[in-house]
């Protein structure tokens, strides 16, 4: 009798969810464009451990030690992040590091894989598994410096390979920026022919032999314009859409359009994602300046919409480490900054981890190894939001307008062909009320929540929003519902049948009793 009561149940939903979600307009799926791909970020040896046998030298309570992670470990949880509605993964790089290089920028071979992290085929197996999934794969690529002992160091036919080395004391001085060592790491001199066409075949010859789909070009202010003109130029003529994403580590919008002409298709959004830090670590917080990256960004870039929107990386503290540090819960936290992430123009990057709230300060603290034992509320709000965004075009290609925005309660809608959806954050203590009129959204609809299954209808030419603190909703705009006798017919026909069966079954049941 259980069952037969969870059939009903299951049956009604169902029945119920088919009247009041018909009727949500959806534009005709186009071809996929990167604007419309969501990318998760994993570090490989910290991700997951799919294969011991490569486990040499592998400590996981020493925080810069190798900690196990493979590409076979990557490779057994792409139905993992496929649930998440993750498009694309980016990982830190995969080629041969010098010993003690756990996060791959210590390049030793550019032409062969980290042996801790698995052969070149089993990469191959990855990039394939991947593509199967309609998953794309995007590699860390670096072209600034090698690894401190590289050979070449010590090759005196490879003497001007390098710079010479000098730490760099003053960021505004162009010449010390590019030429100076980071960290003490030997910084290859671009300006040298051979050096260039080295990495230009080395970067083509990955995308030959591999098939992947993207490169995230690390340290770009350190390398020189003219250079990135080539390798854009060169990496494109290899294979149609090739993906590249800048890292131009800073806050000033204008430092990073300095890299926007040379080919780079969108840079990671640095301005954005301090905005995005500082009001979402908290309730009640000044967002005055959380739509200006926006208008900064559609001035400064060709493509705005292929800018990569992220909250936190592997070069800074977590933003867990910053809710927590504020005395809020970190999954509530994650879901707002997420809404908002996953909604904005933009390519969403999430570093892995962040879908169990992964805690950590700065390097190596934010690189802990994963867990994948923890609550999966957080992780199945990301997929929900996710879902929503795959669905429903206006959220990667649409006009963005802000309707309201008041210390922390955000309402902006998202225009699309036919399409709009609005998104509200009550990002406050409080319970927030937002009264938008038909000049901001046509007449005669209603905005139908696709999170939370909140519903508002137009009432003399108005909309009024409510909405509890701490809550995202992402609504559809659409016309007005009427009910649908027919299947209200439907529900009420099976109900009248499991009852029947049920007075049936009890009768039959009494009688052989007796």
């Amino acid at each position: 009798m259980r069952r037969v009561k969870t059939a009903l149940f299951l049956i009604t939903l169902l029945l119920f969810n088919s009247v009041f979600t018909s009727g949500v307009n959806a534009v005709e799926k186009e071809e996929r464009k990167w604007q419309d791909e969501s990318i998760y970020f994993l570090m490989v040896d910290r991700f997951s451990n799919g294969d011991n046998s490569n486990d040499y030298q592998v400590n996981t309570q020493d925080p810069s030690a190798y900690h196990g992670g493979d590409f076979k470990g990557i490779q057994n949880r792409l139905d993992y992040i496929e649930e998440m509605g993750f498009t694309a993964i980016w990982l830190t790089p995969v080629f041969q590091n010098e010993e003690g290089g756990y996060h791959g920028y210590w390049i030793e071979d550019f032409y062969n894989t980290e042996d801790h992290f698995g052969t070149m085929d089993e990469f191959k197996d990855l990039v394939n598994a991947a593509h199967d999934r309609d998953i794309k794969v995007i590699l860390d690529f670096v072209v600034n410096h090698t690894g401190p002992n590289h050979p070449w160091v010590d090759d005196p036919e490879k003497e001007d390979w390098y710079h010479e080395e000098q730490p760099i004391m003053n960021n505004n001085d162009p010449e010390q920026l590019e030429n100076g060592w980071i960290y003490g790491l030997p910084d290859l001199n671009t300006e040298n022919p051979e050096v260039r066409e080295y990495l230009f075949d080395a970067a083509k010859w990955w995308i030959e032999e591999t098939d992947i789909d993207g490169y995230r070009l690390d340290t770009v202010k350190h390398v020189p314009v003219d250079f990135w003109e080539g390798f854009s130029q060169e990496v494109k003529s290899v294979k149609d859409d090739f993906y590249l994403l800048g890292e131009v580590y800073d806050t000033d919008i204008r430092k990073i359009a300095e890299y926007a002409d040379t080919g780079i298709d969108g840079f990671v959004d640095f301005p954005l994602a301090e905005q995005m830090r500082g009001s979402f670590q908290n309730v009640d917080q000044d967002t005055s300046r959380l739509f200006n990256y926006w208008e900064y960004n559609q001035q400064f870039f060709p493509d705005p919409y292929v800018m990569g929107t992220f909250i936190d990386n592997h070069d800074m503290s977590r933003f867990t480490y910053l809710a927590v540090e504020n005395n809020m819960l970190p999954v509530t936290r994650w879901e707002l900054a997420t809404a908002f992430m996953f909604t904005v123009p933009g390519i969403p990057i999430m570093y892995y981890g962040s879908e169990i709230a992964l805690n950590g300060g700065e390097d190596p603290d934010n690189r802990q190894l994963m867990n994948f034992n923890l609550d999966e509320d957080l992780k199945n709000y990301i997929g929900e939001v996710g879902r929503l965004r795959q669905e429903l075009p206006a959220l990667t290609r649409g006009t963005l307008e802000v309707l309201h925005n008041d210390d922390g309660m955000l309402v902006y809608k998202r225009e699309y062909e036919d399409e709009t959806a609005v998104i509200a954050i009550n990002n406050t203590s409080q319970t927030q009320t937002v009264t938008l009129n038909t000049e901001q959204l046509s007449e005669n609809n209603e905005l139908r929540g696709l999170l939370n299954g909140d519903l508002v209808r137009e009432d003399d030419n108005k909309y009024t929003i409510v909405l509890d603190r701490e809550v995202a909703e992402i609504y559809a705009l659409t016309g007005k519902s009427s009910f649908n006798y027919g299947l209200l017919a439907g529900i009420a026909a099976v109900w009248v049948f499991f009852i029947g069966m049920f007075i049936f079954m009890a009768k039959r049941g009494k009688k052989r009793t007796k």
